[in-house]
């Protein structure tokens, strides 16, 4: 990747995620009663913090996207000549993180007598998400990038937003995990177009 190209997805990915973080945050402020981002009920000043918090989350995005790149490196060249062992390890680990968020949530608020099926609507969301990104992005590639992309889609998204979960608030989880799927998409969708080629058949744009 060039300095160019790598200049436009850090630029373009920290601009989604600060728009689309600030226009999450505004629709959670509308909606959630007195929710108070970080605590700060001061005009202006939560603005600015929420702002610097989109940026952020963008930010996180991109570390996920380029430790997500090196981790797959690393299988391709461990699982050489058997990749269909790694499609069948992602596809694993994709269904222990979507479990987990259920699981671990609702254990998590267990004291607070809530039930389990509202923690199943966080997961579904981020699915239907992961599977619109993946149909698009075999649509524009080839078969091949079905599991890679459903994979970070799920799982990276689901590391990346684990402080929100951790605080089992769902005004944060939503300011968080939104930004993140934008911010995922784009980088995904966008790295067929920056690193085309014929060795690695995830990145190669269909004819």
């Amino acid at each position: 990747m060039t300095l160019r190209k790598w200049n436009y997805l850090f630029w373009t990915t920290l601009l989604i995620g600060t728009v689309v973080g600030m226009i999450t945050g505004v629709l959670v402020k509308l909606t959630v009663k007195d929710f108070d981002f970080l605590g700060i009920s001061v005009g202006w000043y939560e603005w600015i913090f929420m702002l610097f918090g989109a940026g952020m989350i963008a930010v996180l995005s991109e570390m996920g996207f380029f430790a997500y790149l090196t981790v797959r490196y690393v299988a391709m060249s461990l699982f050489r000549g058997k990749l269909l062992y790694w499609d069948i390890l992602q596809v694993g680990i994709i269904i222990v993180a979507l479990f987990d968020i259920v699981y671990l949530r609702y254990t998590g608020a267990a004291d607070n007598g809530q039930g389990w099926v509202q923690y199943i609507a966080l997961p579904v969301l981020i699915l239907l998400v992961a599977a619109a990104v993946t149909y698009w992005k075999v649509k524009q590639t080839n078969r091949s990038a079905r599991i890679p992309t459903l994979f970070f889609m799920c799982v990276v998204t689901i590391m990346e937003a684990i402080p929100a979960f951790n605080l089992n608030e769902a005004g944060y989880t939503i300011i968080m995990v939104v930004p993140l799927l934008a911010c995922n998409a784009w980088q995904i969708m966008l790295l067929h177009k920056l690193l085309p080629g014929k060795n690695n058949p995830d990145l190669a744009p269909k004819a």
